[in-house]
């Protein structure tokens, strides 16, 4: 579905990240149905690096862009002199996707270098490129605070990249209120449980709704943490992708939430998929992790407003929308 009228005919476009589950996607959007403009993909890409937790330091992969059609730049956002790779090309938006995304990292000092600092280039960039600057926050940022989430409320992240969007969101609640910066827009867009087409290779990390899905296909079993009662805003990624697009033509910089608006329990999962896969069976295990989010809601009322967001996917919906795909997934692993 096209969301915005403008073809974006020559507007040159940088997604970083654009090997990720959510760069790829924006990427193959925007050449589905901007084909007329020029995209430029920045990633590190992935490497054998593994984090002391054993999960992959690099979740960007090539089979996400099998058929991407654009520019390819090999880079890691905490390396100077690959940013600088980009210092020579004006870009009209910028997607800045690229992150650790990894909620259960423990090297705080890399977390920060990557996802922090190098925040400052893309800031610098687009006010010298007088470009549209669209960036990957997080429900991240809210920690175990009450739900619903709401903007500028129960900020208290309870993890190192929580706190590095927070880092990212602060620094441009600055810039908004300054005058000199009133033509520079810069939109924040805090992602909540985003399943979808394109995650597969984030491994660990991957959705429980690809995870459970598997698990089931595999072993018709599954394990949830006890009792599968806790609640998580589930948005599918076509959705993530609308809320994107539509900030390009944001008449004014913020921070938003991009969710469903509804919380949906593990359980509600297990459900809906065995509507499509078969009964299966289900072991309830303790919970090791004590910065476990028990309860996240989107309030999207601000997103709707000013960006003109309606999320399109129930859980059940996106479910249907993605089951053949975990099922493809399943029988090559």
């Amino acid at each position: 579905m096209k969301y915005i009228y403008d073809d974006l005919e020559d507007k040159n476009i940088l997604i970083t990240g654009g090997a990720g589950f959510i760069g790829s996607n924006i990427a193959y959007y925007l050449n589905k149905y901007h084909p007329k403009a020029r995209i430029f993909i920045f990633d590190k890409f992935r490497s054998n690096e593994i984090f002391s937790n054993g999960n992959l330091m690099s979740l960007g992969h090539f089979k996400n862009l099998l058929e991407f059609r654009g520019e390819i730049i090999i880079g890691d956002l905490a390396n100077k002199n690959d940013l600088a790779k980009l210092d020579n090309l004006d870009f009209d938006y910028i997607f800045h996707q690229g992150a650790i995304s990894d909620t259960t990292c423990l090297d705080q000092e890399l977390v920060l270098k990557t996802n922090y600092e190098s925040f400052d280039y893309f800031i610098n960039k687009a006010k010298n490129d007088n470009a549209v600057l669209i960036y990957s926050s997080s429900a991240a940022v809210y920690g175990k605070t009450t739900a619903p989430n709401i903007v500028g409320s129960g900020e208290i992240p309870e993890n190192v990249y929580g706190f590095s969007k927070l880092l990212m969101d602060k620094k441009i609640r600055e810039i908004i209120k300054d005058d000199s910066n009133k033509d520079f827009k810069i939109i924040a867009l805090r992602y909540f449980n985003v399943y979808g087409s394109g995650e597969y290779f984030k491994g660990n990390t991957s959705s429980m709704i690809l995870q459970i899905g598997i698990q089931a296909l595999k072993n018709k079993k599954v394990r949830l943490f006890e009792f599968g009662e806790q609640l998580r805003d589930f948005v599918y990624i076509k959705d993530v992708i609308q809320a994107n697009i539509k900030a390009m033509e944001s008449i004014k910089s913020g921070i938003y939430n991009v969710g469903n608006g509804v919380a949906r329990s593990f359980n509600d999962i297990v459900n809906i998929l065995k509507n499509h896969i078969g009964d299966f069976e289900v072991e309830y295990i303790k919970n090791p992790h004590s910065f476990y989010q028990n309860h996240t809601q989107a309030d999207i009322s601000n997103t709707t407003k000013d960006l003109f967001y309606e999320p399109r996917y129930s859980l059940e919906s996106g479910i249907e929308d993605y089951i053949d795909v975990i099922r493809d997934i399943s029988c090559l692993i």
